[in-house]
């Protein structure tokens, strides 16, 4: 075997093609905020109500009922985002690999049917029948991966076009389609009288009273279903995959910077522009009374706001490990992040299988030692059981992708 030394355009190339500590790092972060739901805070939290910090802790492992924004509510924008991110050293691979675009294409869209059929198939568990939903993560990224894949071949120029445009026609249609009148029936949808209603222009983005709901509506009944579909108690709709798209492309958008533009420092002080002018404007369109922060339903300023926050993430991620190269505090997040597929579907299949086994083995009481905190123990053991077995998995170098 020859031992020659690479030419400088392959070791350039190679050096580009090195995978980066901190979007595994951060989708570890990710994977720990979803997974970390086993802890049950709002159980300890309601267990010593005079404490604020676990109120606080309770609030943020708990998604807002409508307008707002908690920490675990960057659960799913962090998961897609990184997404795009990941996609340009994707493609970059699969080209050095010598695939061409058909090939490519084929796969992004095999991938995507995957992701669609994989969330309807965890949303089916402990079901009668086939779940027929559209509003999981998977099945929300499975729906625009297609078009991301298309997009990652275009310059920065038409990314930041397409991503503008994506907002821009999904808030126009929402405030075309004409806001709930005053004999609207909100109980029919599900609705509490107590409901914090939005007025003005927000109110085109009320709760199960808007352009997605109704198109969920005829959609969402074109499928089997026990019942005809009437509303989601939670106010999520199918529709929202769309703007979850460009959150994919403000992913998009920052990978291509980091594949492309090794300046170090520069590209830290870029995302934090960046991030703070995509956050700024979201606040700004929430604050001045033109579209709500609203998650459920993944508003244009939700798309901007949660954008800009989790490009703050990864700018602070892509600092400390890759250009500081301070790593040895984020293994567990990697260990978590390079399967975050088997991380995502573990929370669905074994969380409780563990539960169980440790009634089994420990008895039933066995974490009320605990006292109020008792929640807070059995969740951290699942927990460490779940990781130990990615951890067994990132040590013997299995990756699942897809």
């Amino acid at each position: 075997m020859s031992t020659a030394p690479l030419p400088t355009d392959q070791k350039k190339a190679r050096r580009k093609m090195r995978r980066l500590t901190c979007i595994d790092a951060f989708r570890g972060l990710v994977m720990l905020l979803m997974l970390g739901e086993v802890l049950e805070l709002c159980e300890v939290a309601e267990a010593l109500p005079a404490s604020d910090i676990w109120q606080w802790l309770c609030f943020h492992q708990s998604h807002v009922e409508w307008r707002g924004c908690s920490i675990h509510d960057l659960i799913q924008p962090g998961f897609s985002f990184l997404v795009g991110v990941a996609l340009p050293f994707s493609i970059a691979a699969r080209q050095q690999k010598g695939q061409g675009f058909t090939r490519m294409l084929l796969h992004a869209v095999w991938r995507s049917a995957v992701l669609i059929l994989m969330g309807i198939w965890l949303r089916s568990l402990s079901k009668s029948q086939t779940n027929f939903t559209f509003d999981d993560t998977l099945t929300q990224i499975g729906l625009g991966y297609s078009f991301l894949f298309l997009l990652g071949f275009a310059t920065p120029r038409w990314q930041w076009a397409a991503m503008l445009l994506i907002l821009s026609a999904y808030g126009i249609a929402f405030v075309m389609y004409p806001a709930p009148g005053p004999d609207f029936d909100w109980a029919a949808v599900g609705v509490p009288e107590t409901w914090n209603h939005l007025d003005g222009m927000m109110a085109h983005w009320d709760k199960n009273s808007n352009l997605a709901w109704a198109v969920d509506k005829w959609w969402m009944n074109q499928f089997p279903r026990p019942e005809p579909f009437v509303y989601h108690p939670g106010g999520y709709a199918t529709l929202s995959f769309i703007p979850t798209l460009s959150t994919m492309v403000m992913g998009l958008i920052a990978g291509g910077i980091l594949r492309t533009r090794r300046r170090g420092f520069s590209n830290v002080l870029i995302f934090l522009a960046i991030g703070t002018l995509w956050a700024g404007t979201g606040r700004l369109l929430d604050v001045a009374g033109i579209c709500p922060i609203v998650k459920r339903i993944w508003t244009p300023s939700w798309a901007l706001y949660s954008g800009g926050l989790v490009l703050w993430i990864l700018a602070f991620f892509y600092a400390t490990t890759d250009l500081i190269r301070v790593r040895f505090w984020v293994l567990p997040l990697v260990v978590l992040g390079a399967n975050s597929i088997v991380a995502y579907c573990s929370d669905w299949l074994i969380v409780d299988f563990i539960h169980r086994n440790f009634a089994i083995h420990l008895g039933d009481d066995y974490f009320e030692r605990f006292g109020p905190y008792a929640p807070l123990a059995s969740g951290a053991a699942v927990l460490l059981v779940i990781w130990l077995i990615l951890f067994w998995m990132y040590r013997r170098r299995i990756f699942v992708r897809i």
